[in-house]
């Protein structure tokens, strides 16, 4: 059992492993009930673990990963990533279980939701990132600050007596290291969690990850000022109802990250499970859209890559997109640049398109979402009024091709 704090009277609390086994279900023969279907491997964080369920002995419970998995003719468990319509934490961004005792997660908007009728949510963390944003009935709540080592955090208490649902998401980006969720104590029981019919992936850089959103220009970035949760991303999410995954990191891009350095590029960090560790993600969470916002970290200083260069990388890069989902549709975002310099980017991302087209994939266009600039955070980025102006653009965007 993960932890072994003494129950306070009339809590539940939702351990990180359950006596069953981690990561198991009893019922399916010790095979793995992750959204990959797989048995588990230890050394590979591997599995896509949407929700952890509970079962319930007095006033404790213990999780297990578990989705709405059905079984295959071999015998082996298999998942169609649906939620599970039993009591379970719901898992938000990329997990990584292999030790389900620590779940964790690292991608910026990465976190989780609990549904639930009491009075009351808290969670045991060890994090690295500092600062979560915590959503009360689709209220944003107060900021939650963190600090290494591992420490109680109540995110919600005293709330009336009913049905709630609480959430938990990171503001900061990956690059400052993996979050790990040791329990979930709810003041009541724990209830299935909210249905998600529509999902989304977003990759990018440092506006993606919200770089400086809540800064006042001048300053320098800090993880105070980054808000993932008010991003363009986040919000184009919310405005057509659908749950978000994000891969970006400052300062990436397809060929040159910032300052024309070539150490792992986007691309090349895109398939892990956490940002800064390489086991690989297994995609067995499927997005219905995909949209990438990458190439403004290529084109910042003056040795830009050429366009044989930018567009070869980026059809390579888009075709495994492509690959490892395939049924999204996948949106080529223009960069962040200007003049003559924007004009010629959109024209290598026709070039993509066109590329891909040509190999039989429809399911795939390029816009431009970007406003006019509203105000700027930190160190030149957009604050959260002008990510909320591309917000808008992204989500008609995605209403335009997918009837969202």
């Amino acid at each position: 059992m993960a932890w072994t704090r003494p129950h306070l009277p009339g809590v539940l609390t939702l351990f990180a492993c359950a006596p069953l086994g981690c990561g198991t279900d009893a019922a399916n023969d010790g095979k793995s009930t992750g959204d990959t279907g797989t048995a588990m491997d230890p050394t590979s964080s591997s599995t896509d673990p949407s929700a952890t369920t509970a079962s319930t002995s007095a006033t404790t419970a213990s999780t297990t990963t578990s989705a709405d998995e059905s079984s295959s003719d071999d015998g082996s468990s298999s998942s169609s990533g649906e939620i599970p319509s039993v009591p379970a934490v719901h898992w938000v961004g990329r997990i990584d279980d292999a030790d389900p005792a620590r779940m964790r997660f690292g991608w910026s908007g990465a976190g989780l939701v609990v549904r639930f009728d009491g009075t009351g949510v808290s969670v045991r963390l060890d994090d690295a990132a500092g600062y979560f944003t915590v959503v009360i009935d689709g209220a944003v709540g107060e900021v939650l600050a963190t600090g290494a080592g591992e420490q109680d955090h109540v995110l919600a208490t005293g709330l009336p007596p009913g049905e709630h649902t609480v959430e938990l998401y990171r503001r900061t980006e990956g690059s400052f290291g993996p979050t790990a969720v040791l329990s979930v104590d709810i003041e009541g029981e724990l209830l299935p969690p909210p249905a998600v019919t529509r999902r989304m992936e977003i990759v990018g850089d440092s506006i993606t990850c919200g770089y400086g959103n809540e800064g006042t220009a001048p300053c320098n970035f800090s993880a105070e000022t980054e808000n993932h949760h008010m991003t363009y991303g986040a919000i184009a999410a919310r405005t057509v109802g659908a749950e978000l995954s994000t891969v970006a990191w400052s300062g990436k891009g397809i060929v040159y990250n910032f300052g024309d350095n070539t150490s792992e590029p986007l691309p090349e960090v895109y398939d892990r499970t956490l940002a800064t560790e390489g086991t690989t993600w297994a995609y067995a969470w499927q997005p219905d859209a995909v949209a990438i916002n990458l190439g403004t970290n290529d084109f910042s200083t003056d040795g830009d890559p050429s366009a044989e260069l930018f567009v070869g990388e980026y059809v390579e890069f888009v075709t495994h997109v492509r690959e490892v989902n395939p049924d999204a549709f996948i949106l080529l975002l223009a960069p962040s640049l200007f003049g003559g310099e924007l004009t010629m980017v959109e024209g290598y991302l026709q070039q993509v398109v066109d590329a891909r087209v040509g190999a039989g994939d429809t399911q795939i266009a390029w816009a431009n979402i970007n406003v006019d600039s509203m105000g700027s955070g930190c160190d030149g980025h957009p604050n959260v009024v002008t990510h909320e102006g591309m917000g808008e653009r992204l989500a008609q965007e995605l209403a335009r091709n997918l009837g969202w």
